[in-house]
């Protein structure tokens, strides 16, 4: 397959600027908390810088692979991810924060094999649709084989449990379905079964349930299941059109939990006010327009799908985060791609940007 362009430098450029902004505002929101806890206020904003880097080095690396190498290997890793997932559910193995068996210890350093299913099932799916075109259109041959293999891994995620990502994979997944041409009604079907579904998973842990009452009314227990989403709020009222200014939030004192992490556009809106925030979503609706774009432009059907499926996958974790934070869905526990502090979540990201950006390199614009 030969090259025909250099990669689109453009959607580089916002990628590099958001995380660059992230690192900024990951030390602006834990400053204090860091100090308190660790008597550094750069604790995290070093980490994150460290994450960050070792991400950009991923993505520069990752887009000098020529993208359908993956489709060669798009089995093996499916089944690697698959290993990691088990791996996580042994006790001992797995390590359990904030009620989830989620991740994986490596010395003072963690994964969380869900981010490397969302690739993984991505590229695999990319792969078998591409090989497949005309089955995705019939049920027993086509649509039915590859829901069933996203429910298994939707339910390995659950038994951590895990929902935000499960929702953010089964999403993801359905959309590269839909641009592939399965037809309506299969989706109609699956909507049913979802619907249900979803339901049972809220019945069935007390939790969930109280993350449901507290989106509705959080001031019927403000110091409980409430707290997060009203100390949202309070920090993005106060910041205005302009905010009150780098650095000088009064909700990271200890108020809104997380703010480097799950809250951190909360941040960003009361720092860096109305306008700071709508730049930020700029940046992200400009990255998922060139994503697209590309995947609009890929010379086939595999670099298609895999480009359109990444940027999806990003940009409902960026819908799902904010939405989360100004209070119209209740609490997920997804971060903010890009500027959330972590270490695989970001790392996993670059590196999947890195693959849509060698996909560019093929493009017919």
């Amino acid at each position: 397959m030969k090259r025909e362009h250099n990669m689109d430098w453009k959607l580089a450029v916002s990628i590099y600027l958001l995380v660059s902004v992230g690192i900024i505002m990951v030390y602006s929101a834990s400053s204090i908390w860091a100090t308190y806890r660790f008597e550094d206020g750069f604790y995290f904003a070093k980490r994150q810088f460290l994450f960050a880097s070792i991400g950009l080095l991923a993505m520069y690396g990752v887009s000098q692979i020529p993208y359908h190498t993956w489709r060669l290997y798009a089995k093996h890793i499916l089944i690697f991810c698959f290993l990691l997932l088990g791996l996580v559910l042994i006790p001992g193995i797995g390590l359990v924060r904030g009620g989830a068996r989620s991740w994986i210890g490596v010395g003072a350093f963690s994964i969380q094999p869900a981010e490397f299913i969302k690739l993984g099932l991505l590229i695999f799916l990319a792969d078998v649709i591409a090989d497949r075109q005309k089955k995705i259109t019939l049920f027993l041959k086509g649509f039915a084989p590859l829901l069933l293999l996203i429910l298994v891994c939707f339910g390995l995620i659950m038994l951590q449990p895990d929902l935000g990502t499960g929702v953010v994979l089964v999403s993801s997944c359905v959309i590269i379905l839909f641009i592939s041409g399965a037809k309506i009604k299969h989706f109609a079907y699956l909507g049913i079964v979802g619907a249900l579904g979803f339901a049972g998973l809220i019945a069935s842990a007390p939790y969930r349930i109280n993350r449901i009452t507290a989106f509705l009314n959080p001031w019927e227990d403000p110091l409980g299941n409430g707290f997060q989403i009203i100390q949202s709020l309070y920090a993005i009222g106060p910041g205005g059109l302009f905010g009150l200014g780098f650095g000088e939030s009064f909700q990271k004192y200890f108020y809104l939990p997380e703010p480097h992490n799950d809250f951190i556009f909360a941040i960003i809106a009361e720092e860096l006010g109305f306008i700071g925030a709508t730049i930020i979503l700029l940046f992200f609706l400009y990255l998922l327009w060139r994503g697209v774009r590309i995947g609009l432009n890929a010379p086939d059907k595999f670099g298609s799908l895999l480009a359109i499926g990444i940027v999806s996958m990003i940009s409902l974790q960026v819908a799902i985060n904010i939405s989360v934070v100004i209070g119209l869905i209740p609490v997920t526990g997804i971060t903010l791609p890009f500027l959330s502090y972590g270490g695989s979540s970001l790392t996993l990201t670059l590196a999947s940007m890195g693959i849509v950006l060698n996909i560019s390199r093929y493009c017919h614009y």
